[in-house]
């Protein structure tokens, strides 16, 4: 959550700097041509800065896919182990309880032996 809020930091300051940056250029006491002048060497760095966003925003997406991937991998991992517990316990307690049903049987067959003459 923390990574997430910093990629959002990171943009919002650069973001926040360019907005800045026009603001100061349109309201400092300059001639009208130095203004343009200086809005057009900060327009065309706007492409340089989108692509620094643009990395940076990629390279935040690219972290936090790759975490994403490994907390799904460790859960795919545990609930494997827990189904592979799960039946083996199943197992047990299915022997278990065959065992008990053959000895009720024995007991049963050896209390009436006469009955079945």
């Amino acid at each position: 959550m923390s990574k997430k809020r910093s990629g959002a930091f990171i943009i919002g300051m650069l973001v926040g700097g360019v907005v800045g940056a026009a603001t100061g250029i349109l309201v400092a006491p300059r001639s009208g041509r130095r203004t343009r002048r200086l809005l057009k060497k900060s327009a065309q760095a706007l492409p340089e800065l989108a692509e620094d966003i643009s990395s940076s925003v990629q390279f935040q997406t690219d972290r936090l896919s790759e975490k994403a991937m490994r907390n799904w991998d460790e859960t795919l991992a545990r609930l494997k182990e827990a189904i592979a517990a799960g039946m083996e316990a199943s197992q047990r307690a299915r022997n278990t309880l065959e065992r008990e049903d053959s000895l009720e049987r024995e007991e049963t067959a050896a209390k009436t032996p006469e009955t079945q003459k």
